[in-house]
């Protein structure tokens, strides 16, 4: 049965009856409006799902009060009602976004199929926004967690880049710093938000088939070309196409990249035939791009060409206010995702994701929060929940019995994890499950590096 709420905007009582009779036989809700007025005070008080108007009503022409009910609900189908002699009237509403017309007298057979079409684009356009305001909330500026003047650097820029009509923009940063995550948030944030996100990883496929990912082919064009295929340039029309890993892109398809951005016109593979879209490019890249220039493994064009907005993302070892606030960020994620309930994490972890190097940025670290989530069984998570990598770095703290503040110019880290193992291994007297405890890990975890560093 259904519950789809109906309103008929239609001046003749008798048929605004028949017709509300009808629809509510069927399992339709239905209000009635005799007038435009009425009829733009019930739009107004409440969300339809369906209406059907007439032409010609005592107080408002049709065409005028369509327009005005667009600007409440844009999503509203709107069914005309017109005698045969006005059709020509209908066909200039149908061209100003009316859904549907039908001709008076009406044919009660056709209204049950008409209505179920138009209510079938009422859901697939209210699933499409609220697939649109899950993504903004998922990608909203509150996603990216950071405080002081680096992150507050790249956040101004990226609300000024996303409402503007910039149409090129390059993200720098380290593997795993946030790029993709900040491309979104630049799309969903702009007002090409409703509009597609394409994305394409340079380095995923081989030349040719990275070429037809991006530009397409036609049937035919080659081997396996069985059948036509738009290409993500075309796919995403009207939004966001993301580069990740320009930096290795190969460099005949550079030239062809080049060729796209200057005017947003591309063919498809086996194709004589230009097709033009409007696409925001955002491109991002771990690579020092003026290096591979140098080296001539990138186009000095190309590079012009892309970085016309420039936001460089600092590493996690560069934001170390931002690390309690990321991991906790983390721990709340997985919270809701495996239904858990943990309360923090320890001092003795934090201490040492301070201290350590994050070499794989932000992805390792929600990669070790969630691997913590998934083993620890306590309110808290604890170093014996945590990767040795990150206990490795605890072992440095506790053996020097204060917090390690790391020099300048880096350490070697396995040459202090070996001086330490030796340290505490003589304090033990050679007594293993001892010297894992001055440690803080386990005996199977020591022994692990004795092995490892043949310490044996």
């Amino acid at each position: 049965m259904a519950h789809e709420q109906v309103l008929i905007v239609e001046d003749d009582e008798h048929l605004r009856q028949l017709l509300a009779l009808y629809l509510k036989d069927n399992g339709y809700k239905v209000g009635e409006a005799g007038n435009g007025e009425a009829a733009l005070k019930l739009v107004e008080e409440k969300e339809w799902d369906l209406v059907f108007l007439d032409y010609m009503l005592p107080d408002h022409n049709g065409l005028a009060l369509l327009k005005r009910f667009a600007a409440i609900d844009s999503e509203l189908p709107i069914i005309f009602m017109t005698a045969h002699s006005t059709v020509d009237n209908a066909v200039q509403a149908m061209k100003a976004g009316a859904f549907d017309y039908v001709t008076k007298p009406l044919e009660f057979e056709t209204i049950i199929p008409r209505t179920e079409k138009a209510l079938e684009l009422t859901a697939l356009r209210r699933e499409l926004r609220r697939i649109g305001s899950d993504l903004k909330k998922r990608y909203g500026y509150a996603s990216i967690v950071g405080v002081g003047p680096p992150m507050d650097r790249v956040l101004e820029t990226m609300k000024t880049v996303a409402q503007s009509e910039a149409e090129t923009i390059m993200l720098l940063g380290e593997s795993g710093v946030g790029k993709n995550l900040i491309a979104q948030a630049i799309h969903y944030n702009s007002r090409r938000a409703n509009r597609p996100f394409m994305t394409v990883t340079c380095t995923a496929l081989p030349e040719n088939l990275l070429e037809s990912e991006l530009f397409g082919h036609e049937k035919g064009a080659f081997t396996d070309a069985r059948q036509a295929k738009k290409g993500l340039c075309e796919l995403a029309d009207g939004g966001s196409l993301f580069l990740d890993e320009i930096g290795d892109m190969p460099l005949g398809l550079q030239a062809k990249l080049l060729r796209f951005l200057e005017d947003r016109t591309f063919r498809r593979i086996g194709s004589t035939g230009d097709i033009q879209v409007n696409v925001r490019v955002i491109a991002a890249t771990n690579k020092d791009l003026k290096q591979a220039m140098v080296a001539k493994e990138f186009r000095e064009d190309l590079f012009y060409r892309l970085n016309v907005i420039e936001i460089a993302i600092p590493c996690v070892r560069e934001r170390p206010n931002d690390i309690p606030l990321l991991a906790m960020h983390f721990v709340k994620h997985f919270n809701h995702r495996f239904r858990k309930n943990v309360l923090g994490i320890d001092r003795t972890v934090l201490d040492a994701m301070s201290s350590y190097q994050w070499p794989g940025n932000v992805r390792e670290m929600r990669n070790m929060v969630e691997r913590a989530m998934i083993l620890s069984r306590n309110e808290y998570l604890g170093l014996e929940d945590f990767h040795q990598d990150l206990r490795g770095t605890a072992a440095v703290q506790v053996a020097s019995g204060e917090h390690y503040t790391l020099p300048g110019e880096g350490i070697n880290l396995e040459d202090h994890e070996k001086d330490l193992i030796r340290q505490a291994l003589e304090n033990a007297r050679g007594n293993q499950s001892k010297a894992a405890n001055l440690l803080g890990i386990s005996r199977n975890q020591l022994i692990y590096r004795l092995k490892k560093f043949d310490l044996g």
